[in-house]
């Protein structure tokens, strides 16, 4: 497995080739994903000079027999930079080798053993039904925040209210990436509406706008949300 350093509208030098080699360690990476096919760096300049002190970009992108694992970073230099995306590729490959181990290490139990290991969890008689419905009808409703819900309910509810500056859609792209998720909720600066960029295979993305309708007159309407989906 080599590893391909590449530019995006800059020239890479020699030195900074063989810092990626030094700092990149294949045999650690084998040792974490013994199924890695390929390693790529992509090195990007943003050019706004308001933004020099994250104006180098690093992409690190490993593919494997397994999922894509992504790692990127910004910072004033390209060095620092990718301390930072390797710093994150590592910590995402042993996340993935631990979730790997954990499932191999994990012991399947019966339907037997399921309500001894599960609080809570239903129990069936000997035709199948459940063997007590008892209180259904007596399941406490309480409010959660801005939530309505029955019995334990959600374990946390947390809502927060972001302000936030009208941006283009290359714009939201960028701040995506820049924070690794795979969604970004933001206002597009053309049509003052709420809308959202959002990654779907590879490094194709897609958007959902939202736009106010005037016809609907229930909040609550099927039609009121959008879902992310191919």
């Amino acid at each position: 497995m080599d590893i391909v350093v590449k530019g995006r509208k800059t020239e890479v030098p020699e030195r900074f080739r063989k810092h990626v080699a030094e700092k990149l360690k294949l045999e650690k990476i084998q040792k974490l994903d013994g199924k890695v096919i390929s390693l790529d760096v992509e090195v990007s300049k943003e050019p706004n000079p308001r933004q020099a002190d994250r104006s180098a970009r690093v992409e690190i992108t490993l593919h494997s027999r397994g999922p894509v694992i992504r790692a990127e970073a910004a910072a004033g230099d390209p060095y620092a930079a990718l301390d930072l995306a390797a710093e994150k590729l590592d910590a995402r490959l042993r996340k993935q080798h631990d979730k790997r181990y954990s499932r191999r290490g994990a012991r399947r139990i019966s339907a037997a053993e399921v309500p001894a290991h599960v609080p809570d969890a239903a129990t069936l008689n000997g035709t199948g039904a459940l063997s007590s419905e008892e209180g259904a009808e007596a399941v406490p409703t309480k409010k959660i925040g801005s939530l309505e819900v029955q019995g334990e309910g959600p374990l946390i509810v947390r809502e927060k209210t972001h302000v936030a500056a009208p941006m283009t859609l290359d714009q939201a792209l960028y701040e995506m990436e820049l924070v690794g998720h795979d969604f970004y909720l933001f206002v597009d600066s053309e049509t003052k509406e709420p809308s959202v960029v959002y990654r779907r295979h590879a490094y194709d993305y897609g958007v959902i706008h939202l736009s106010t309708d005037t016809m609907v007159t229930q909040p609550h309407a099927p039609e009121a949300g959008g879902m992310l989906g191919g």
